[in-house]
């Protein structure tokens, strides 16, 4: 379905049902179905929501002055228009930055926050010759397979990766624009100490996008409540390489 969140329309998936939900943010180049075979694994208890943020997926494409901020807005208006009452917000990569900031906000009915490797709350590193590079070929199908089997620990099945290529040519020009040149630069550190909901983080041992050195160094060392968990034989996209694992810590967590 998709809802009118302020000037934009978002695409959002859902399933399950009870009194809580998770609601999931995706990767950058990524949609909601990344989060498919986790909701699945926790549908059996939980609501899970899993929207195409703004500029990705099926959901309208970004502004230029977008930031975020903006992007926090309007994960928790969405919250709020679906009348979840009580919610964890689960970010991966792009997504755990976006959360970090909603999670700030210490929302009324926030109990849990889960990163997966989170773009940092500093600016991200990223090498200056490999985002010119990522800018100047988003529209590339050669690029993104390279990319799609890059991010991952071990191989994926053909139709996954297939998944994962086409999720990033249907990014929209200046969704993936705003990240690169934008968004991933922003520092938001000075915000999350804000955050009073237990906190974990998972990091894929092979992750070599934003490796668990970057995540012990600029996100661990800023939340001090929260714990890292550590992923064997995974790397940087770990709701499709590991989606029982993942199922499984959010389990452990709710408990």
């Amino acid at each position: 379905m998709k809802y009118r969140i302020g000037d934009a329309l978002l695409h959002v998936t859902e399933c399950g049902s009870g009194p809580q939900a998770w609601v999931f943010l995706h990767y950058f180049g990524g949609s909601g179905r990344a989060w498919t075979q986790v909701a699945a694994l926790l549908a059996d208890r939980w609501r899970c929501v899993m929207p195409d943020l703004r500029g990705f997926g099926n959901s309208d494409t970004v502004t230029d002055s977008y930031s975020v901020n903006d992007a926090a807005d309007e994960v928790l208006a969405l919250v709020s228009a679906l009348a979840i009452e009580r919610f964890g917000l689960v970010g991966h990569s792009m997504g755990g930055k976006i959360a970090l900031v909603a999670a700030a906000r210490q929302p009324p009915g926030l109990s849990h926050l889960m990163l997966l490797a989170p773009s940092p709350p500093t600016p991200e590193p990223i090498e200056a010759s490999e985002r010119a590079c990522l800018l100047a070929c988003q529209t590339s199908r050669t690029a993104a397979c390279r990319a799609a089997r890059k991010s991952c620990g071990q191989p994926l099945p053909h139709a996954l990766v297939q998944q994962v290529i086409d999720d990033r040519l249907r990014t929209s020009p200046a969704a993936w624009r705003w990240w690169l040149a934008s968004g991933s630069c922003e520092s938001v550190q000075d915000r999350i100490a804000q955050i009073s909901v237990p906190v974990q983080v998972l990091s894929g041992m092979l992750d070599t996008n934003i490796p668990t050195a970057v995540i012990k160094r600029e996100v661990m060392t800023r939340l001090p409540q929260a714990r890292l968990r550590l992923l064997p034989g995974c790397g940087h996209l770990p709701p499709l390489e590991a989606p029982q694992a993942v199922a499984q810590a959010l389990r452990d967590m709710a408990l």
